[in-house]
């Protein structure tokens, strides 16, 4: 029986040794995509800031559509688009972003509000069926998103945005902070959020131009007015502005490209914070290997142990009966003797 348990746990641990191997090299593998994903990030955030400022302008004349900027008061039909990934072994990255939106929508059904939804991922596919939800617009989130990938999933919502089906869209994803902090948030995309901040998140937006404020010496502005200055302030460039065409209808066609812009850097985003979180989990996964495999070992030498303690009882055992059956043939046979009495 040791010598079977012996045999059955070397075959456990090369099994865990090899599991071990796939989920390191799944490690280094994040690790690597991770690195790529930041400088996308990093290279996509001044388009999208470049993008608010100009909406900022546009929007600071107070001539704009009351329906394509601010926060609608009582929004009927809502688009949910909601990012999460293909695959799993990333830890709770799904799982969080899912109940996140499964708890919106459900807050918002009891209020009577209608949702659609729009989901980068399949994961949230089977989700969502699980739960009797239906996915009106699935699509999957590569590896490493394009801009195309945001045209596409805007153009499953801005187009009934604009022509009044929808009233709200709003985005359920991860928003990637540092290596170390990745938060769940739901932003508001259409309408333009406030000017101060975008809606449901911290990050500010830049708002209307500063005004000139005159100064000793002459009437030269106290803002920065050089593109440097300006990029490093993350303010807009202060003055007057005279657009061509008319602010109604340069909104009209920024704001699909703002949205397309938002959901781009949201994929970005989701894409940099999955590589982390499936970084996060096969590290893990690999020190519950390691661990698996010392306490199979430990188990292992035990089992082997018994199995050489058993064999030595067993010879010594056979020693034993071998010298006790020796002595006996070597043993002097009894001889009785008869004695004849004579009557």
């Amino acid at each position: 029986m040791a010598g079977g348990q012996e045999r059955i746990l070397r075959t456990r641990i090369r099994s865990v040794e090899s599991t071990k191997k796939i989920t390191r090299a799944m490690e280094l593998i994040a690790a690597s995509r991770m690195s790529r994903a930041q400088a996308r990030i990093a290279g996509a955030r001044p388009y999208l800031r470049g993008m608010e400022r100009v909406l900022a302008d546009v929007a600071s004349d107070g001539t704009a559509p009351a329906r394509l900027l601010g926060v609608p008061e009582s929004p009927v039909h809502i688009a949910v688009v909601t990012i999460v990934s293909d695959r799993g072994l990333c830890g709770g990255y799904n799982a969080f972003v899912l109940r996140a939106s499964e708890r919106l929508m459900n807050t918002g059904e009891s209020a009577g509000r209608d949702y659609t939804v729009t989901s980068a991922g399949k994961k949230a596919i089977g989700y969502f069926r699980f739960r009797g939800r239906a996915v009106a617009h699935p699509f999957s989130m590569p590896d490493a998103p394009t801009y195309e990938h945001a045209r596409e999933l805007a153009g499953t919502v801005v187009p009934g945005f604009m022509a009044g089906a929808i009233d709200l869209v709003q985005l359920v994803s991860t928003r990637f902070v540092s290596a170390g902090i990745q938060t769940v948030e739901t932003r508001q995309i259409l309408p333009l959020p406030p000017l101060g901040a975008e809606a449901g998140s911290g990050h500010p937006r830049p708002g209307p131009n500063p005004p000139v404020v005159a100064v000793a010496g002459g009437a030269e502005p106290a803002t920065a007015h050089t593109p440097e200055e300006e990029a490093a302030s993350g303010g807009s460039r202060a003055g007057y502005f005279e657009f061509e065409p008319a602010p109604e209808e340069l909104l009209g066609l920024l704001v699909p490209r703002y949205a397309e812009a938002a959901l781009y850097g949201a994929l970005l985003e989701a894409s940099a914070s999955e590589q982390i979180a499936r970084q996060r989990a096969m590290a893990a996964a690999t020190d519950n290997a390691d661990d698996l495999i010392k306490n199979l070992r430990r188990i292992m030498n035990r089992a082997r142990q018994d199995t050489i303690t058993s064999e030595i009882m067993e010879i010594v055992g056979g020693a034993e009966a071998l010298r006790a059956g020796a002595g006996r043939e070597a043993a002097k046979p009894l001889d009785f003797q008869v004695e004849e009495r004579s009557a």
